[in-house]
Parts: structure tokens; sequence; C-alpha cells
């Protein structure tokens, strides 16, 4: 379509021009209509009803809100409405996992998986070493068996590795420890000597050996059982023939040992693996007492130690060069663990008469302990922690009794049920949850007071500097580019090295720099609103200085300064954390500062000692980052019924 063509026509010729207009050409609309004032059709509204009005329109200000409001609630209430206490050690409820669903459901139940197999299994117990059998989650183990040359308290079987010294000079010796043998009543002594050959291991440098008997009261008598040789596999021995063909015919062999002496060589360490010695006789006095001596099982022998409380180990083995474990067995498991039934489950504990005469008082009970165990009669089991006594041990010098009884650990504890931390427990068997949210209201109430303190302050210091301008401004801008180059961490140590890490210093130390920044935003917007029409009107009709800072400039500023304050104080609690980390943190009180810095140490072991409290400090920030964004488009006068 064509534009349309505009003609402008100037009429020059100064020539009167009539227009005629007859009476029926005008026509009188609307007679019928009134003209007068109407009334508003929307309701009236102040600044702060128009402000949150536009708050509630942005819908991820509100969230924040809300978690921010939950937070705070939280810090205020769980604190107080939790059971339990934070100010001292609980050493049976250490590092329990958070717990909301029951045991066995897989997540969020309190249990711990150990996978990759890391976790040695104890074949006797059939348990995995160090944790209870009843706590195994049921149908959640496995096994898997794997050969070490180190001794381990689970493993079982492998050879004693009897290695020597490079060089020459006498062979090394491993013998047992001093015995004495009575041939009077025995039969035959049989030695039976199993030990590895390079076929059935993949060992190196087997060296030569010889078996002997050193016995009488200074072991110089020595009697060769094998000469030296290189003969490895099964060997069995005919003690009592030997003894015969040397003439030995005492009855009564005193301190007699048996002993593996290996060559030295000075090309290699040589080395002896053994994998049992044992004794066949027909006297089975004899025969326990020499098979005490030998063992079958080299992880258990290489263990023993040489004395137990002052006194000998007659088992035990010397060696005059290195002994140790070559490939004996170790089976490994993976399993899911219910750390709840591990500390508050059936178990065996130990309690005194004065314990057992308060469960009586109680009404718990009956218990004689002139009868003992078997006078246990339980009146209520809800609340009796024993269900029945293993034995019982009287203490002449303190004249109490001792039980060692088996019962629910909870009840023992004192509880009524058993307990459930959703957020588990830490390294001091504290309810991490409590001490979070306690944590969260020491942080926030630090970072609430000093905010105030430096929004005030910095309010104040920036109104004057910036309206006033010229010389008072150039004054007090020198003196805060000073202050602000003096590091902030540098300050908060000074402070707590000489005044102490108590929670008023912290706010001294927070403030001396913290009010630099609000006073910064408000010089910047005092002078962009300053020379505004509205506030030379308002000059010119006689307002006061202060009228002018407070009634029309800094209510324009308002926006800024609220986005900067509410940012101050996840900006306290982020830099209450730092100095935390530097073992400078709050004494006396708990903090998130504090909680993270103690817990970083089981970021590997127990992530959620840190993860936990990484949270809420993270939804601290944002919801407070959500929440300043909101309350600066509310409070933005420029915005006024804006929709």
């Amino acid at each position: 379509m064509a534009e349309k063509e505009i003609f402008e026509y100037v009429d020059t010729s100064n020539i009167d021009h009539k227009i005629e207009i007859a009476p029926e050409d005008i026509k009188v609309i609307k007679l019928d209509n009134s003209i007068h004032e109407t009334k508003f059709k929307t309701k009236p509204t102040t600044f702060l009803k128009d402000a949150f009005k536009r708050f509630l329109k942005n819908k991820s200000s509100v969230v924040g809100a809300i978690i921010l409001g939950i937070l705070v609630l939280g810090a205020i209430v769980l604190p107080f409405a939790l059971p339990g206490d934070i100010d001292s050690t609980h050493l049976e409820e250490l590092y329990l996992e958070p717990k909301l669903f029951p045991a066995g459901t897989g997540f969020w139940d309190g249990t711990r998986k150990f996978s990759g197999f890391t976790v040695a299994y104890d074949t006797v117990n059939e348990t995995p070493g160090g944790y209870k059998k009843s706590a195994v989650i049921e149908g959640s183990l496995e096994t898997k068996e794997t050969l070490i040359n180190t001794t381990n308290p689970y493993a079982y079987g492998g050879y004693v590795s009897f290695t020597n010294t490079i060089g020459e000079g006498d062979a090394t010796s491993l013998y047992s420890y001093p015995t004495d043998i009575d041939l009077s009543t025995s039969g035959d002594i049989i030695m039976n000597v199993v030990l590895a050959d390079t076929a059935s291991t993949t060992a190196n440098q087997l060296g030569e050996y010889e078996i002997v008997l050193n016995y009488d009261q200074n072991l110089e008598n020595t009697l060769v059982l094998k000469s030296f040789s290189k003969d490895y596999g099964e060997i069995s021995i005919n003690v009592s023939e030997v003894l015969r063909e040397n003439n030995v015919t005492e009855t009564l062999l005193n301190r007699a040992s048996f002993r593996f002496n290996l060559k030295k060589s000075a090309d290699f360490a040589s080395q002896l693996l053994i994998k049992s010695v044992t004794f066949n006789t027909s006297n089975e006095e004899l025969k326990n007492t020499l098979n005490y001596i030998g063992f079958n099982d080299a992880n258990a022998m290489v263990r023993i130690n040489r004395s137990t409380d002052g006194k000998d180990n007659t088992n035990y083995w010397n060696c005059t060069g290195t002994k140790g474990v070559y490939a004996s067995t170790l089976v490994m498991c993976n399993f899911v663990y219910d750390t709840y039934e591990a500390a508050f489950g059936l178990s065996e504990f130990t309690l005194s008469s004065l314990d057992i005469d308060e469960y009586i008082a109680s009404g718990y009970l009956t218990y004689d302990y002139l009868i003992g165990p078997d006078s246990l009669v339980i009146l209520d089991s809800a609340k009796s922690p024993i269900t029945r006594v293993i034995s019982q041990t009287y203490d002449d010098k303190l004249m109490v009794y001792t039980l060692q009884c088996e019962g629910y650990r909870y009840l023992q504890l004192g509880y009524d049920s058993m307990p459930i931390y959703i957020l588990g427990t830490d390294n001091e068997g504290q309810d991490l949850m409590k001490q979070i949210f306690a944590g969260l209201r020491t942080s926030l109430l630090l970072g609430i007071l000093t905010a105030v303190i430096c929004i005030t302050f910095g309010v104040i210091w920036g109104s004057i500097s910036g309206y006033f301008g010229g010389n008072v401004d150039i004054v007090m801008e020198r003196f805060t580019d000073i202050l602000s180059g003096v590091p902030w961490i540098v300050i908060m140590t000074l402070c707590i090295l000489h005044l102490g890490n108590n929670f008023f210093t912290f706010i001294l130390a927070l403030c001396l720099t913290g009010w630099i920044g609000t006073s910064s935003v408000t010089r910047s917007q005092f002078y962009r609103f300053k020379g505004r029409e509205y506030v030379l009107a308002a000059r010119t009709l006689g307002a006061s200085d202060f009228r002018l800072i407070f009634k029309h400039i800094l209510p324009n500023s308002i926006g800024t300064l609220v986005t900067n304050s509410v940012l101050m104080i996840p900006s306290v609690i982020f830099s209450e954390a730092t100095i935390s980390y530097l073992n400078l943190g709050l004494q006396g009180l708990p903090s998130l500062g504090v909680i993270l810095s103690d817990n970083q140490q089981y970021i590997n072991s127990y992530p959620y000692l840190i993860i936990w409290p990484a949270v809420v400090i993270s939804l601290i920030m944002i919801s407070f980052n959500l929440f300043g964004n909101g309350l600066r488009d509310a409070f933005n006068p420029s915005l006024k019924g804006a929709e």
C-alpha cells in the first residue's frame, strides 16, 4: 500500500474567507451525561504496602525468604527442642550415620556401606573384624580371599618367614621356648615339619638349614636331628630314635628347645619358610606339651608376644634373624553396617552393684547377689537394660559386686527408645543437627549484630561525606583509604591474639573495617541524587540538611543499601568460617565456621560431617542473595506503582 501524501496549503493572499454554518449542522451530544468527580476504583496504598506487593511478585526472592525463614526458625527452636547435649562427649554414639528411614532401605537409613574389600573378615566369629555380627545387614556380606606377607589378627595359615642377613659367620637361629620333656613314659616322639619349596611358593633364595635339639639347664647339649641340607616339603623326624642313636639315656630333658639353624650366604639373605611344626607321641600329656610349643598356624605363631603381663609365653619362638609371615590368608569383605544397632542394640556391658541397686529401686528387676546370675528376674522388660547376667565378681577392696551383663544399650544409656539422629553424630558423639543449628544461631547473631553496627556507622559516614563534599569529603575519604588498605584478616588476627577469640572480639574486629563498603555505596548514592531538581527545590523552600539527607536523598538510595546490607550478614558468616581455618575460631560457642574447621579432617571417612554444614552455609548465602535482590527492587522508589 502506498504511503499517504500530506499537502500543506499556505494562504498568502490575505483574502477574507467566509464559512457559513447552518444551525442544523451543529449537533449537541451527551446532553444526558453529567460531568463530576469520580471515586478511585483502586484502594490507596502506602510505600511499604506497594514494596511488599512488588516483593511477592519476585518468585525467586519469595523462595529465598522462605528458606531463610526456615533456617532462622530452626536456629531459634532446634537447639532447645532436640534432646541430648553438645557440651560433653558421648563415647557410645561416635560417628552414627544420618538416619531418617528404617535400616536396610538403602537411603538415609543410618547404615554405612563398606565396599572395595577393605575390611578384614573374622573367620572365627564369622563377622567383619571388629564389628558386631548383629549389626551387619542380612544378605549384604561378600567375602574374598587374599594372600598377605604381614601379620594380621584376622589372617591365618601361611609360612613363618625366617630370614638371616647377608655375610659370612655363624648361622642364625629360630628356636622354641625351653621346655622339660619327660621320656620315661613316652613312646617315640615324632617331629613333623612342613617347609615350603620353590615349587609351591614364589619365594626366592631358600637357604640351607639344619634342625637341632638343645637340652639341659644351660642348653649346652646339642643333638642334631637333621643335618644341613636343602630338603624342603614335608619332613618327619623320629626324635626318640635319634636320642637312642646318640646314647641319650636321661629320662628328663631339662629345658629342651628345638632349633632351626639357617646358614648365612655372602651373596643373598637366605630364607626358610616353615608352614608348621607338630609332634606326635603316645603320651597324651607330653603330646599336648610339645604341640603347645609347636604351631600349625604361621600367622598366629608370629603374632605371639614374648611375654604377657610380665610372664613369658611358653609357645613363643625366639629368633636371631628376622621373623615374619609369608603368604598367610586374609579374608576381606564388603558389607552394610547398621551403626545404630551397633551402638544401641543388644550387647554386653559391665555394671556395678550400685547400678543394679538403682534398677532394683526403680522396679525394673530383682537380683540376689548371694545367689548370683540365676537370681535375675525382669519386672519391666520395656525399661530394664539387662536381659541376663553373664557373670558376677566381688571386689574385696572396694566391697562392690561387678556384673557382666547382656542387654539393650540404649536403655542402659537412659533412652526410652533407640534414638535417631537425622544428620548423624560427630567425632564426640554429639547430634550434628543440633550442633549445626546452634552454630547457625551463633553465626546469624554474629552476622546481624555486625551488620547493624557497620550499616549504621557506614550510612552516617557516607551520608556526611557524600552530602557535604569538598574538603570534608577529601579528609574522610583519605581516612577511609588508609583504613581499607589494612587487610581485614590482619586486623582480625591481631584482635584475637590480644583480646581472645570470643564473641565480642569477633564483632569488634569485623566492625573496624566492615563499615567501609556501606559508606562507599552511600557516598556514591548521595553524589548521584543530591543535585536532582527535587532536592534543589526542597533546599530552596528552606529544608534543613538533616531533612534533605534523611527525607529526600537517603530514601532513594534505600534499594542499593538494603541489598548491600542483607549481603553483609552471609559475608560475616563466611569471614568467621575463614578465620576458623586458621584455628582462630570462636571458643566456647558453636559456629558454622568452627564446625567446618573441626570436621574437615573427616571428609574422606565421614563426608556427611562436612556436607551438612556446607549445605546449610550455602543455603544461607543463596537465600540471602535472593532475598536481598527482592528487597532492592521492592524498596526502589522509582518503581512505586509499577507492575
